[in-house]
């Protein structure tokens, strides 16, 4: 069995600008983004794929993590994560424990952001657990993970374009 390992904190910061709109909420940074110090940075992950082809913008799919900033503000997303830290198996949303979540309220503080999309069931369920006031602004969306193998990247899409529905 894999060494329970607790995450003081969640490593790196958030991505959001005073005009992001739009709220994307994981739930923890996976092993390799925490390694790599930013968002969705595991290869299956289809996450900057998705919005690659959403915004028609190959920014989001550039390796240069300036590039991917600079593309979500230029369409003025902002990035980060329920959870702050917890404790997590590898990056197993399933082993989550002693969950301390993110105070959205304060990230969004002085942002236009008027709605949040929630990238995976887990992600989901605790935004919702621990920000009951702003659960009408809160969109879940498939996880873009390689775990949810249940959702092509074709039927994903279909699902994410919820994101230029504004």
């Amino acid at each position: 069995m894999p060494e329970l390992k607790h995450i003081s904190s969640h490593g790196f910061g958030p991505v959001i600008f005073k005009s992001s709109k739009i709220l994307i909420l994981g739930s923890f940074p996976s092993v390799k983004s925490r390694e790599e110090n930013f968002f969705y940075m595991h290869s299956q992950n289809r996450f900057w794929e998705i919005l690659s082809r959403l915004f028609n913008d190959k920014d989001f799919a550039n390796q240069k993590i300036k590039s991917k900033i600079q593309a979500l503000k230029k369409h003025n997303i902002a990035l980060y994560d329920v959870i702050e830290s917890c404790d997590i198996v590898n990056s197993e949303d399933s082993s989550i424990t002693n969950v301390r979540p993110t105070n959205i309220e304060k990230l969004i503080k002085d942002t236009k952001i008027n709605r949040i999309f929630l990238n995976g069931k887990k992600a989901y369920n605790l935004f919702n657990k621990y920000n009951p006031n702003l659960k009408e602004l809160g969109s879940y969306l498939p996880s873009t993970s390689s775990a949810n193998a249940r959702y092509s990247i074709k039927r994903l899409l279909n699902e994410w374009e919820l994101l230029i529905k504004q």
